[in-house]
């Protein structure tokens, strides 16, 4: 069977069970605070940015297997290089 998909949009779609089973263990091992999108985002920058024609069966087991560790480490490095403020609107309080 031979699978295409017009945009990583239908991609993410289709996968969307292995990436929901991934989150679903990361959350039973203390990382509830980790997402769908973020396995996604970590996969598409991290280990597949030089990757051309992965198979639908690689996909999947590089979301089902990948180190837990290096997703998490990921999210925080992202979340360290997000510049934080504080917000002024006079119309909050």
């Amino acid at each position: 069977m031979d699978f295409s998909f017009n945009s990583k949009e239908e991609l993410f779609n289709r996968i969307k069970p292995a990436l929901n089973a991934k989150c679903e263990e990361l959350h039973r091992l203390g990382y509830p605070y980790i997402k769908k999108e973020d396995i996604w985002n970590y996969l598409i920058e991290v280990k597949w940015i030089k990757s051309k024609d992965l198979m639908l069966s690689d996909i999947v087991n590089d979301i089902l297997h990948v180190e837990n560790k290096r997703i998490d480490e990921y999210l925080k490095g992202k979340l360290q290089r997000t510049r934080r403020t504080q917000y002024f609107d006079e119309d909050l309080i």
